[in-house]
């Protein structure tokens, strides 16, 4: 059964950087886009970013763009999620999945049904 493990996440004042990090072990990353998620109120599970196989898309939700940058090494397998300037409503449990249906994001929010392989997140908390 492949999974993804999630691991970076804290607890960090407002405004401080945290980086996230996704690995599969024994996976090969290879032809999947990779979006990072998040619960959301009403929601189970929002897109907050993704990165693309071969043609280096990437998506932000607007609620992170110039702050988060997703990025991915195809050859190592880590997918990161470095995160500046956090604040309180970043607090929650991160996701990360792999897309089986694409291997780019397009230009509309990350469809959590496309998505498999998920973790167990990392929990990030941002409070003074």
């Amino acid at each position: 059964q492949v999974q993804f493990v999630e691991s970076g996440g804290a607890l960090v004042q407002p405004g401080e950087p945290l980086r996230l990090s996704c690995v599969a072990p024994g996976f090969h990353l290879d032809y999947y886009a990779i979006g990072w998620f998040r619960p959301a109120p009403g929601k189970e599970r929002e897109g907050v970013s993704c990165a693309g196989y071969s043609d280096g898309s990437t998506w932000y939700a607007d609620s992170v763009k110039g702050r988060f940058t997703i990025s991915r090494d195809n050859t190592k397998n880590p997918v990161t999620l470095p995160m500046n300037s956090l604040k309180p409503e970043a607090s929650a449990v991160y996701y990360c999945a792999a897309n089986l249906m694409r291997s780019s994001c397009g230009s509309g929010a990350p469809l959590r049904s496309e998505y498999d392989y998920w973790g167990q997140g990392t929990q990030v908390t941002v409070s003074p």
